[in-house]
């Protein structure tokens, strides 16, 4: 299947097309990007496939991978210094979940001044961010499992609390998602088993939720099925 559709992302499904994101980082007027992925990831083609990608196209490409599989505030805070010193303007985030919340994080508090716990999933929290100083995210997911690439929210370990925290705003969802199945092709036997059963995790929550929703109650049992 080769398709693009909208919900409310814009996603761009298709082996293959993972050269794309130098022109989903250009449609979002994206020049400098910062990839943000996980140490895992970061020497495999697939990143170097990117790199390239956006190096062809004129745009100036930097890594950074300096992240936990549980990524940390001071993960994010390192990812937020890279990202000013590089002069970047905006995030592809590539991998699991890792990779993307990390990503997501760090195009959040790319041009705050408040600290990121501020903005953790309570109440109104998340109307104290800077929004126009969020930088635009090209998301490219490399496992079924997380779904972070169309969500709101990053989950983040507080290191001195040691208790994750979901930090959340609406513009940390990715503009543009780069959903290519080869890159899941690699993955060893049980990371794909794990990444499944998270995706029907995701699929049963939805289904069994108490609010309705007629779209997504669709897509939960389509999931399940495909699971």
């Amino acid at each position: 299947m080769n398709a693009n559709w909208n919900y409310p992302t814009a996603i761009r499904v298709g082996a293959g097309r993972l050269p794309e994101v130098a022109a989903a980082c250009k449609e979002l007027g994206i020049k400098a990007p910062l990839l943000v992925t996980d140490p895992g990831l970061a020497d495999l083609p697939m990143v170097q496939q990117a790199v390239s990608a956006c190096a062809n196209a004129g745009l100036d490409c930097a890594v950074f991978s300096a992240i936990r599989p549980n990524p940390t505030g001071s993960n994010v805070a390192a990812g937020v210094t890279c990202f000013r010193q590089g002069g970047h303007d905006g995030v592809i985030a590539l991998g699991g979940g890792s990779g993307l919340d990390a990503g997501k994080a760090v195009a959040l508090m790319a041009g705050q001044s408040l600290p990121l716990w501020d903005f953790e999933d309570a109440g109104d929290n998340w109307t104290r961010a800077n929004t126009e100083a969020i930088a635009p995210i090209v998301a490219v997911p490399t496992t079924a499992g997380t779904g972070s690439e169309v969500g709101r929210a990053s989950v983040i370990l507080h290191e001195a609390e040691k208790v994750k925290k979901i930090i959340f705003h609406p513009r940390m969802l990715p503009a543009i998602v780069i959903l290519d199945p080869e890159l899941t092709v690699g993955l060893p036997a049980g990371l794909t088993a794990a990444t499944g059963m998270d995706a029907l995790s995701h699929s049963l929550e939805a289904w069994c939720s108490p609010l309705y929703h007629p779209l997504a109650e669709g897509i939960a049992a389509e999931g399940v099925r495909l699971v």
